[in-house]
């Protein structure tokens, strides 16, 4: 069977959005390292990716209002500033977050072929702000406003798939595709779905922003980026 032919199956692609297609990790970096002055050799990135992750779980609401929170509690912790004025660089840095360079591409030749849908934990407003930085390739989008919890929360899941059905599409016509082995690759293979691993991190050591796992879920397929899923599933481009 070809390449191609292994994903002839699938209808609709559901995408985690931040992490996966957005590239929060180096967005994360950088406002800290605007804000504080401090270099790698001063303060390395897992040391900000450690801080930030716990100031997220006890943070965990909507990220285009709480992330000046988020900031505040990584800053006391590093000993960085953590006046009113910074926490507002970084709170507004999260809206302003960026594509992976693969990303606008890579989904704009996916549309030609698939469905997309964006499942998030990110509120409407900064998915609003992400799908423009992307081109707006979605046909439908999914976010944590909507569903009321975070993946890997079940529910998240079930709310796309009560979606999804009312458009006529079947759980098994939708590959997830996802950075996450915590918050996505994990859940959907237990909840039954085929999914796609996009590992971004691939060669690097570490989970960085996302929590790490204890074991990691074998995906149905795998790719180090949107790329080389475009590539497998429509063809190399023009």
């Amino acid at each position: 069977m070809s390449t191609q032919a292994a994903f002839s199956n699938f209808k609709v692609l559901t995408f985690d959005v931040v992490g996966t297609l957005i590239d929060f990790e180096t967005g994360v970096l950088s406002a800290v390292r605007r804000i504080s002055g401090k270099t790698p050799a001063e303060l390395s990135d897992d040391k900000i990716f450690e801080s930030y992750k716990r100031g997220r779980d006890k943070h965990y609401e909507r990220s285009s209002e709480v992330m000046f929170h988020v900031y505040r509690y990584l800053a006391k912790e590093l000993g960085l500033p953590a006046d009113d004025a910074s926490c507002d660089v970084f709170q507004l840095a999260v809206l302003r977050w960026g594509p992976f360079p693969d990303s606008v591409e890579a989904l704009k030749r996916l549309r030609t072929k698939f469905r997309l849908v964006a499942m998030t934990n990110a509120d409407r407003v900064a998915l609003s702000c992400y799908a423009h930085a992307l081109g707006n390739p979605f046909d439908d989008t999914v976010c944590a406003d909507d569903t009321g919890v975070a993946k890997p929360n079940p529910e998240f899941f079930a709310y796309n798939k009560g979606r999804q059905s009312a458009f006529g599409y079947k759980q098994s016509d939708i590959l997830h595709v996802a950075q996450s082995q915590y918050h996505d690759i994990g859940i959907a293979r237990k909840l039954g779905y085929k999914v796609c691993w996009i590992e971004r991190r691939q060669g690097i050591a570490g989970f960085g922003g996302t929590p790490a796992v204890e074991t990691l879920t074998k995906p149905d397929f795998h790719f180090p980026t949107l790329k080389a899923l475009a590539d497998a599933a429509i063809g190399p481009a023009a």
